[in-house]
């Protein structure tokens, strides 16, 4: 079979650079006009060395070397600078890829870049002004140091005997209810328990000086900060009494903050995966400005109209919170008031009264969660990137605090819209790689329909990172009726291991349909070794292939199978424990030596019986043996033998927790026999 051609006039209009190679030597075949405005014209059917001159080239010449030599596609992240001679810049910097490419001029390499200047300027930029306002903010601290603050003097036994009229202003509680620890009752109820315990402490061992910043309910309702710095008299050895000081330091506070938010959101780096790039800037709030933040992504921008379903793909709570439930790309129909958030593209203050969260603001399990951390209030933010409204964030106080005031909101929203440039990249990858999931699915025939047995397949593509992977799985019916069934995982999650796959799968299918019926699933994975080896297909991969005939007349087949380095098959019985189908020697991976030996096993299937196939995807956990995730999918599948065949494998698919590598499994189950008249199904 021919191997598929790339055709590079279809990158003419990208917005990214693109480039393609073609032989040892690296002639430049093709560029297209977002590789001439970031690299200038270069001639082309010349050798790479002679076409990029530019000091430090002799990099990229020589990542092209390696791709070449090994097939290995490479990406370059950190930032390279390129000189320009004329234009606004001085300087470009740009980062790129290599991968390999079949084209019509032979084997080559297709180079892909992208123009970080400006992300780069922008990023130096916000660290000098950063740097700027920090200075310019300790002298008006200072400043504020030297204006009037507010006096008082304590007992040694914390009551207050002496306040200054400055208390009653600012908290509204006059001077009679703040004697006796009465004070403590406009403090922030998130700061009252800590703030009690240190004065405590501080009565007790009579440090040098107590100093303390905590929240005070203002005289408007809302929370101020303020800073109280105290000295003991002593007398005689004996703490006789405490002067101190009080000063709104608010101002200040939420100035230096809003530095630091704006910043923490400014340094957001670009992300593979929306999910990642969310859940930073989720972080940036918490705790700072609200106790958990959540991100809900639209199916598209400014979504508002009509029924709108979200999907949750990040969240982040403050410690000391239960735990948040696990990200399952729930979604939800957005209510009225979500809706109007959006179409408005203005924050929206939910109060949640006696545990009741408004119908629509988030979904069901996000609620329950909110009750039980006994949330008082959900604020709604609508997240734009380019002008639109991508996603719709959900703030809020939990354990009895108070709602945010309005300049906790503003500055809340304000930090969501810093990370511009890090969302609109994680965003697009997520669109190519949906495209590239829609291209692979493609590749992933439904199953066979067959007289006697029933087979289901499913592929959940991983969400580790914004390509497609090399997982797959196929079942087809041969020439005499028999069944054959493939499960596959070659190594990488790049486009290349995309490749690679569909050109072994492709080859597989070849080799199984035309051989005759003495030709074993060892013969057939040894024929596909020798033809990657040959062809330049060579990848390394692990798979099972079997063929599956209809044996005797109860109804049972019987399973002949070779494993290529991939984890064993599972049967599960109509009834005892799930066993292992796997040998004492397995044979080595694809792509390794195809002059080793291979062997062929073979099983009986009886009725009712079901022959599951699968990538590690399934059963992996970084950190744990595989033993373990496989003895959990034994006990998953043991669980759901009774469900139909389909419904067994979403259950097997659906509790996978974070899909973070690619999943295919394939199951086959005999028909079970008919059930007598008189008799229950057993």
């Amino acid at each position: 079979m021919p191997e598929p051609q790339l055709t590079p006039e279809v990158f003419d209009r990208a917005i990214v650079a693109i480039a393609l190679t073609a032989g040892a030597e690296h002639r430049l075949v093709y560029y297209n006009d977002a590789f001439r405005a970031l690299f200038g014209d270069r001639p082309l059917d010349e050798p790479a060395r002679q076409v990029f001159t530019e000091p430090g080239s002799e990099r990229f010449v020589a990542t092209l070397d390696a791709v070449f030599a090994d097939g290995t596609a490479r990406q370059v992240t950190a930032h390279r600078t390129l000189g320009c001679p004329s234009g606004p810049a001085s300087h470009r910097h740009f980062v790129y890829s290599c991968s390999p490419a079949a084209t019509r001029y032979g084997p080559g390499i297709l180079a892909a870049a992208i123009d970080t200047t400006a992300e780069l300027h922008s990023a130096i930029e916000a660290e000098r002004l950063s740097a700027d306002r920090l200075h310019a903010l300790q002298r008006y601290e200072a400043l504020m140091a030297a204006a009037s603050q507010m006096v008082w003097v304590t007992s040694a036994d914390g009551s207050t005997s002496e306040l200054m009229p400055g208390w009653e202003e600012l908290t509204g509680q006059p001077f009679p209810e703040a004697l006796d620890g009465g004070w403590l009752d406009v403090v922030h109820p998130q700061d009252r328990a800590e703030v009690a315990a240190h004065w405590a402490a501080a009565a007790r061992d009579l440090p040098p000086v107590f100093d303390h910043v905590f929240r005070v309910r203002s005289a408007d309702g809302g929370y101020r900060h303020i800073r109280s710095r105290a000295v003991p008299v002593v007398r005689e050895g004996r703490d006789a009494e405490w002067i101190g000081t009080t000063s709104d330091i608010e101002d200040q506070w939420r100035n230096r903050l809003r530095e630091r938010l704006l910043a923490r959101a400014g340094a957001v780096t670009e992300a593979e995966r929306a999910e990642d790039a969310f859940a930073a800037l989720a972080a940036t709030l918490v705790p700072d400005l609200t106790d958990v933040c959540a991100v809900y992504l639209l199916p598209a921008p400014d979504a508002a109209d009509g029924e709108v379903i979200a999907t949750r793909i990040a969240s982040v709570a403050r410690a000391g919170l239960p735990t948040l439930p696990p990200l399952n790309r729930q979604t939800f129909t957005l209510g009225e008031r979500a809706r109007k958030a959006i179409s408005d593209r203005t924050p929206t203050l939910l109060p949640i009264t006696g545990g009741e969260v408004p119908d629509g603001a988030v979904p069901e399990i996000s609620a329950k969660w909110l009750r039980e951390a006994r949330a008082t209030s959900l604020t709604l933010l609508p997240i734009v990137v380019d002008g639109a409204v991508v996603a719709l964030a959900a703030t809020a106080g939990c354990e009895d605090a108070p709602p945010p005031g309005p300049a906790d909101i503003d500055l809340q929203h304000e930090v969501l819209q810093r990370a511009q440039a890090p969302l609109r990249q994680a965003l697009a990858l997520q669109r190519a790689r949906h495209a590239a999931v829609v291209l692979q699915r493609a590749l992933l025939t439904t199953p066979p329909e067959i007289g006697g047995a029933a087979v289901a397949a499913r592929y959940q593509p991983g969400s580790r990172n914004a390509e497609v992977g090399g997982d797959w799985y196929d079942a087809f019916a041969l020439p005499d009726g028999s069944l054959a069934m493939t499960i596959g995982d070659v190594a990488g999650h790049d486009l290349a291991a995309a490749t690679t796959m569909g050109q072994l799968r492709a080859m597989l299918r070849s080799i199984a349909y035309t051989r005759t019926h003495s030709h074993t699933p060892a013969d057939t994975l040894r024929e596909l070794d020798t033809a990657a080896e040959g062809l330049g297909v060579g990848s390394f991969a692990t798979a099972v292939h079997a063929r599956l005939v209809r044996h005797g007349a109860d109804g049972g087949w019987e399973l002949e199978w070779a494993n290529a380095g991939h984890p064993p098959p599972v049967l599960v019985p109509v009834d005892g424990p799930p066993r292992l189908l796997a040998a004492e020697d397995a044979d080595v991976p694809l792509c390794v030596d195809p002059r080793r030996p291979r062997v062929t096993h073979r099983h009986p299937i009886g009725p009712g019986e079901t022959l599951l196939f699968y990538t590690d995807g399934l059963v992996e956990v970084p950190g744990e043996h595989l033993n373990e995730g496989i003895s959990r999918l034994c006990a998953a599948a043991a669980e759901a033998r009774r469900r139909p065949l389909a419904d067994l494998c979403d259950h097997l698919v659906g509790r996978v927790a974070d899909v973070r590598d690619d999943i295919a499994v394939v199951a086959f189950r005999p028909d079970p026999p008919p059930v007598r008249p008189g008799r229950a199904p057993g």
